[in-house]
């Protein structure tokens, strides 16, 4: 139980990126081409995110809604509110999902390109 634990807090709290070949990289290069993320600097859930972001090695676009008013805009009539985190994921038929709650996205990114 000990090491379950031990390795959940490494995984979590890691600052050191994930590595991967250069074939699996330009993959997850090529699928972060559909994801955008709109948050802002000081949101702790944010910051969660974007974390998760970093351990994982991924190229996402951070759109920021308290500097950039156009992005805003797009979150509120893309998502319905202007709730941070919010991941834009791009469907391959065009349409958009916008997932809110730090939780869900973390756990989707995980599901998604984490190398087991």
């Amino acid at each position: 139980m000990y090491d379950r634990i031990r390795r959940w807090f490494k995984t979590m709290f890691s600052t050191t990126p994930i590595e991967r070949s250069a074939e699996a990289q330009t993959a997850v290069d090529r699928a972060c081409q559909d994801l955008a993320l709109y948050h802002f600097m000081s949101c702790p859930f944010c910051q969660r995110v974007r974390h998760q972001i970093q351990r994982l090695a991924l190229p996402i676009e951070l759109r920021d809604i308290q500097r950039d008013p156009e992005r805003r805009q797009e979150l509120m009539a893309g998502g319905g509110r202007t709730m941070v985190p919010c991941l834009r994921i791009e469907q391959g038929n065009g349409e958009a999902e916008w997932m809110y709650e730090s939780a869900d996205i973390n756990r989707y990114l995980a599901d998604r390109f984490e190398a087991r």
